[in-house]
């Protein structure tokens, strides 16, 4: 049987609390995976007073999560407490958000989780208590160091009809075409085609590699990066037997029918792999971090300060991680 999911608390301030309490009040409806939740539960009281949820919360260790869970929701303490309240994050925030990943990690590690799902953190509040990371993404390769190497993450987006993946991430629109080199693009090809195939179980992943520029390039003609950096990726991934193609103006690549012939886009840019996906599924798409050596999911979405404690937070997002954290994780041990 497969061990519950490690999912963290998020910003306390967000709406992580509250999404986290609806999922469970769902999980017979949905089918949830079991999972605990790794935070504070005084914290977790006082959130689900403020929306007035009769719920049931019991502090138990990670061992003793999944016969708990279908009758409370299981609480796994950081042993730091805090008292932010809805959307008004506080000097407990950020130690109770990054004792929570840490955590998290550390029992998948061990064997008692069998994936991490994360709830959205608020940057600005992590950097300003001295985080040195950029984000989730980078915070939790750190934590998957091994043998003094530090694993390449990669940034997908998923749903059910997309699965995107863009090449440079959070930078300037300038930087991320500065920064754009063959072989990041083909490094990143092969951490997307290796956990395709491992956590989703597709034996010969199809990529379509987006182009840079308008109509990619125009042969030359609307920019060079496309012939000079693009195609030479795509050119090396074919060579190693990747089913890849491109680069591929990417104003057509995500109709309903050009979805069919690929099983992830990978994108030049942020917005170019973000857009697509955020249209089709706004409410359900989950970010997944590929590359590392543990499964990793969150909601696609941030910590939502201004509808915290409202009741108005959709848990659609956290729902679509936990099941594809259940799914990847599954896949991966079969």
């Amino acid at each position: 049987m497969e061990k519950p999911l490690a999912l963290t608390l998020g910003e306390p301030a967000g709406i992580g609390p509250d999404i986290a309490l609806a999922a469970w009040l769902r999980r017979h409806e949905l089918g949830l995976p079991p999972f605990y939740l790794l935070g504070d539960l005084t914290c977790l009281r006082r959130r689900a007073s403020a929306l007035l949820i009769d719920i049931d919360l019991a502090e138990v260790t990670a061992a003793d999560a999944e016969r708990t869970f279908a009758d409370a929701l299981p609480v796994v303490s950081t042993g730091v407490s805090t008292t932010a309240e809805p959307g008004q994050p506080d000097a407990t925030s950020a130690p109770a958000a990054i004792a929570a990943i840490t955590q998290a990690v550390a029992d998948v590690e061990a064997g008692r989780a069998s994936a991490v799902v994360t709830n959205p953190i608020a940057k600005s509040v992590l950097y300003k208590a001295g985080f040195k990371h950029p984000g989730h993404t980078e915070f939790l390769a750190e934590l998957a160091r091994q043998g003094g190497v530090t694993p390449q993450p990669v940034m997908m987006l998923w749903c059910e009809e997309l699965a995107v993946v863009p090449v440079t991430i959070h930078v300037a629109l300038r930087d991320a075409i500065a920064q754009l080199t063959t072989e990041m693009i083909v490094s990143t090809a092969r951490i997307v085609v290796a956990d395709l195939q491992r956590r989703f179980g597709i034996a010969r992943p199809r990529l379509a590699i987006a182009g840079l520029n308008p109509h990619a390039g125009e042969d030359g003609t609307l920019g060079s990066e496309d012939r000079a950096i693009v195609a030479p990726a795509v050119a090396q991934l074919v060579s190693e037997g990747i089913a890849a193609r491109g680069p591929l103006p990417a104003d057509t690549m995500f109709h309903a029918a050009a979805r069919k012939t690929y099983d992830c886009a990978i994108c030049m840019y942020h917005d170019q792999a973000l857009i697509p996906i955020k249209t089709i599924a706004f409410d359900q798409g989950v970010n997944v971090t590929l590359g590392l050596p543990f499964v990793r999911t969150s909601p696609d979405h941030g910590t939502a300060f201004d509808i915290a404690g409202t009741g108005r937070a959709d848990p659609s997002s956290l729902i679509a991680a936990l099941k594809l954290a259940a799914r990847m994780a599954s896949a991966q041990t079969a």
